[in-house]
């Protein structure tokens, strides 16, 4: 079969990085986004022939078109999108939030999404690809401190819906990949001093007992779902390990 070629985004560490490297293994091209660059280059000395990458930050006006146009010049085609690049602060009440700050988060993890995703929308009804956003149980759930990632996730698992009416030959999922041992839960257990102590005290639990997920695991999937995932999981949020996805975790 011939390979396909699919952007991912936060590709340098954790979820990330696990979703390259399950493509990779399986012979697909990628093109990896995301800050540091040092990652990334390590994938591209090992598999020159499958990989491109751009160092940039998501949020900057053009990396959307720099990142599809590197996809289309370097490999000809886009077949799927892994939106996975995004952060967990500011971690405050909303009785403190600071808009300004509000803002830079909804700029991370929504914005650059829609406009990495606008960018995309051609190519990928040209291949009838797929588009698989990262999103989180914050997103149909709620934490104290948590409203403005659980809101932009919220907001991802939305647009997902939106492209699943208006592009019927794009398949949209939102994937929950579950609470996974990265740097994001090292910094909630670092910063979450305004969480409940309830609900703070069950994240630390779980990393010291060891219930927190390997990133391969859920990685795994999301990278099956970007390349396979069938038209009728359009527009809808799953869990990882869903029933409905059993297939893309075998």
């Amino acid at each position: 079969m011939e390979s396909k070629v699919v952007i991912v985004t936060g590709a340098s560490r954790g979820i990330g990085l696990a979703v390259a490297q399950s493509l990779l293994a399986s012979s697909q091209k990628v093109v990896l986004v995301s800050r540091s660059a040092d990652q990334l280059q390590q994938l591209k000395d090992s598999f020159p022939s499958q990989v491109a990458f751009l160092a940039a930050d998501m949020t900057a006006a053009d990396t959307a078109r720099r990142v599809t146009e590197l996809a289309t010049l370097t490999f000809g085609r886009i077949d799927g999108v892994v939106v996975n690049h995004g952060v967990l602060s500011p971690m405050t009440r909303i009785e403190n939030a600071s808009i300004e700050e509000w803002k830079k988060l909804y700029d991370a993890n929504f914005f650059s999404a829609l406009a990495l995703t606008k960018q995309a929308i051609p190519h990928l009804r040209a291949s009838k690809g797929r588009i698989v956003f990262v999103s989180s149980g914050a997103a149909t759930g709620a934490y104290t401190a948590w409203g403005a990632y659980g809101s932009s996730k919220a907001a991802l698992n939305s647009l997902a819906k939106h492209i699943a009416v208006e592009e019927p030959d794009i398949t949209a999922v939102a994937i929950s990949p579950g609470r996974v041992d990265t740097d994001m839960q090292k910094e909630l257990r670092e910063k979450g001093s305004e969480m409940s102590k309830k609900d703070y005290d069950t994240f630390v639990a779980d990393f010291e007992e060891g219930r927190l997920n390997k990133p391969e695991l859920p990685g795994g999937v999301i990278a099956k779902l970007s390349l396979d995932a069938k038209p009728e999981l359009s527009g809808k949020y799953f869990k990882w390990d869903a029933s409905d996805l059993v297939e893309y975790r075998q």
